[in-house]
């Protein structure tokens, strides 16, 4: 992969607390050399300006370390600005808790979309690219899925590697493979449609007409109502909300008022895991 323009942003952190090692240099080379693939890959064969770059964190919990094997967690989080304010909206808050792998220090991670190489570098380009695909779908309708598409490669080639996470089965209800099909689903259109419309025409709206950015937000979040009458549990609700109950809570809290009654039936009925948020909704 050529080393060249990024589209990334990423801030990598290597949590090594929960490990009883004394020589700690190796998570910090890990973390240095992934901090190096995620920021000097070409993932794309886009030009990003630097204002473009997706600003990204990935908080890597390491739980157990043997023999160059790791036992770990990753934790996501991404943000895009905000038309003609100094705020960075979060979109994607996420945590996998099946992030095994193996890591000799000073081994070149190398990418090669054509090969499963490592599990290691499988799952953080695989992210990069789910990152990258929810930032373009905030700019452009369903704009992220040739990235979504790329992501998609990656699980169909990491079946087969026998590591876990990227199963198709009920066991694995949060999997890699379930994250990208159900973006790339019709079943859940309204996900990628409600991206577009909460960021692109209700947050960058805000500065310049506070009270039509928040009707376009509170009308966006009754798409959420369409997908659980068809899938109640869906992923991609608690994914969405995961990364956005704050800032919702935020937004209605301040400035002109909108119809509160109404949106809290919304988010009670799409969101009832973060009624607490809700009820936090001062108007």
């Amino acid at each position: 992969m050529q080393i060249g323009a990024q589209e990334l942003n990423c801030t990598v952190t290597v949590n090594s607390e929960q490990v009883s090692q004394t020589n700690q240099q190796i998570f910090r080379t890990l973390e240095r050399s992934l901090s190096d693939f995620v920021n000097k890959s070409k993932w794309t064969n886009k030009v990003y300006q630097e204002n473009e770059r997706v600003n990204c964190r990935m908080f890597i919990t390491v739980q157990e370390y043997e023999n160059n094997r790791f036992k770990a967690n990753i934790q996501l989080q991404s943000s895009r600005p905000v038309f003609n304010t100094s705020y960075e909206s979060p979109v994607f808050n996420y945590k996998d808790n099946d992030f095994n792998f193996e890591y000799i220090e000073f081994q070149p991670l190398v990418y090669n979309e054509n090969v499963f190489g490592s599990n290691l570098v499988g799952v953080v380009a695989y992210y990069a690219y789910i990152m990258l695909g929810l930032d373009a779908d905030t700019f452009a309708l369903e704009g992220g899925t040739e990235f979504y598409e790329r992501a998609q490669q990656i699980v169909t080639q990491a079946q087969g590697s026998g590591f876990s996470g990227w199963g198709q089965t009920a066991a694995e209800n949060r999997s890699r493979f379930q994250l990208v099909d159900n973006l790339m689903s019709n079943t859940f259109r309204e996900y990628r449609i409600a991206l577009y419309n909460y960021h692109r025409k209700g947050l960058d709206v805000l500065a310049d007409n506070n009270t039509t950015g928040k009707q376009v937000v509170a009308g966006t979040l009754r798409l959420f109502e369409t997908m659980i009458s068809r899938r109640p549990n869906a992923l991609l609700i608690q994914t969405f909300f995961d990364a956005k109950s704050e800032e919702i809570k935020n937004i209605f809290s301040d400035g002109p008022k909108v119809d509160i009654v109404q949106l809290k039936e919304t988010l009670n009925r799409v969101a009832p895991f973060y009624s607490g948020t809700w009820n936090e909704i001062n108007y």
